[in-house]
């Protein structure tokens, strides 16, 4: 996959239809790249990479937004009158910036004990062997720490629906602990 840069994205963006979904993508990205990181890894607590992620996760999460079917106020106002066209354009925006990298140096011990409960859930089955996604399921390797936990909470208290119960019923198995390890793991790969 080709990474570019935000002007380079932009200027994707811009370029091609002329229409006003065209621009208001391109005026809507840097807000877009402002939390979720230029270089395609967020640096704010809370807020997941997106750099890599399959353009279709992408576009599916901003239609979830944008209908209010998921809730997060920044995000609903954000895609609050973005086109179906405009929600491809940024997904595929996302898809082409680089993937995030593993943050920091992982521990060998927490690494080796985290294996068998991604073997166990069967993390690589949906996310693939790297972790990286795929069509409509997310890029999880080398996304934050913070993100993953807060996400396999989220689902473990069923506060957070998926447009698949697939996560939920996962992370219904899960103890806390297991929790801290897997996204210990998952942000370390």
């Amino acid at each position: 996959m080709r990474h570019l840069t935000t002007g380079a994205l932009l200027a994707l963006l811009t370029v091609g239809s002329g229409s006003a979904g065209a621009e208001t993508v391109a005026e809507r990205l840097p807000a877009c790249l402002a939390c979720h990181g230029e270089s395609g890894t967020s640096a704010n607590a809370g807020v997941p990479s997106l750099g890599g992620m399959p353009a279709d996760y992408v576009l599916t999460q901003l239609y979830l937004f944008r209908e209010k079917q998921r809730v997060a106020d920044p995000m609903n106002a954000m895609a609050e009158g973005l086109s179906d066209d405009d929600l491809r354009a940024l997904g595929e925006a996302m898809a082409k910036l680089p993937p995030p990298k593993p943050a920091g140096e992982a521990d060998a011990s927490r690494m080796a004990a985290a294996q068998p409960l991604i073997a166990k859930h069967q993390c690589g089955s949906c996310h693939g062997a790297d972790l990286a996604g795929r069509e409509q399921i997310p890029r999880i390797g080398a996304q934050r720490e913070d993100y993953l936990l807060a996400t396999l909470r989220a689902y473990k208290s069923n506060a957070r629906a998926g447009y698949d119960p697939a996560m939920n019923e996962v992370a219904q198995g899960l103890s806390d602990a297991e929790i801290v390890e897997l996204a210990y793991a998952v942000a370390h790969r």
